[in-house]
């Protein structure tokens, strides 16, 4: 099952200017993302680009999103973060 917060993130980095089929880091993944918010408007100017590319290119954006979606799931998956004084885990 795919939240909300994993599309939002796929959905960023597949606006970002990282390649399709790499395998950056976590912390490359991370600033891409953010960035890609930042200069976006937010996750729906992220979104919106993305039902662009789905118009324009689907050739190319169906191997990116799969791709980024992969990315995103197997980097934050479990991965403990410092929120509010205490440690919890971000899925």
């Amino acid at each position: 099952m795919t939240t909300f917060l994993t599309a939002a993130r796929a959905e960023a980095l597949f606006t970002s200017p990282i390649a399709t089929g790499s395998r950056p880091s976590f912390d490359t993944v991370d600033d891409a993302i953010r960035i890609a918010v930042r200069d976006h408007h937010g996750v729906r100017g992220c979104a919106v680009d993305v039902a662009g590319e789905y118009g324009d290119h689907p050739e190319l954006a169906a191997p990116r999103m799969r791709w980024a979606r992969r990315l995103v799931e197997e980097l934050y998956a479990a991965r403990p973060r410092h929120r509010r004084g205490r440690w919890a885990l971000v899925a």
